[in-house]
């Protein structure tokens, strides 16, 4: 199922699980060194099909803390991410 991205200034397609799994690869560097993980969900909007939620993850030192806010949409009895669109902190 395709998904977008967007980041200030660039978006990115995404078109299948492969290239979801070597960004994610290639990403892990930088969270080397953190130990615990938690994250604060605010779903700030939701339809029959689609949910809008406000994530912010807090890595405790190690890495910057990311927020991201994620349309969600439905797919049969599942939820899938569709748009993922990284916010300031």
């Amino acid at each position: 199922m395709p998904a977008l991205i967007e980041f200030p200034e660039l978006a990115i397609a995404v078109s299948d699980s492969n290239q979801t799994e070597e960004f994610f690869v290639g990403a892990f560097g930088q969270y080397e060194g953190v130990r615990v993980t938690r994250a604060v969900v605010e779903v700030v909007a939701a339809t029959s099909h689609s949910i809008w939620a406000d994530v912010t993850w807090d890595h405790h030192s190690g890495a910057p803390n990311e927020r991201n806010m994620y349309q969600l949409i439905r797919t049969g009895d599942d939820w899938k991410i569709a748009v993922l669109t990284p916010l300031d902190e």
